[in-house]
């Protein structure tokens, strides 16, 4: 293979990895636990944006269910991230599996 062939389709990969991960950024989910009582809505990039809590979750006496709920939203919101990511970095990528790569 022509080695210059192979770098400029490194290059192209690079430019659309690049691509697909400034457009995470700009992608949102939104998880919901318990019937929609706990929303979590969270970026591409991981960052959470949002936390919605029902009132009526809210219960003094029981603050250790609202956390497990919070919780449980919030690790929803990452599994839902993370297939995001792997979705959008593997068609950048021509489903190629490169080590080190978010979403690999």
């Amino acid at each position: 293979m022509d080695m210059r062939a192979l770098m400029k389709q490194a290059q192209q990969m690079q430019a659309k990895m690049a691509k697909a991960q400034k457009e995470l950024e700009g992608k949102e989910i939104t998880a919901e636990v318990a019937g929609g009582q706990i929303k979590v809505t969270m970026n591409g990039k991981h960052k959470v944006s949002n936390i919605e809590i029902a009132p009526e979750s809210v219960d003094p006496d029981d603050v250790e269910f609202l956390q497990d709920l919070i919780a449980s939203a919030v690790n929803e919101a990452v599994s839902q991230v993370d297939a995001m990511v792997e979705k959008d970095m593997g068609s950048a990528t021509g489903g190629m599996n490169i080590p080190g790569m978010p979403g690999m």
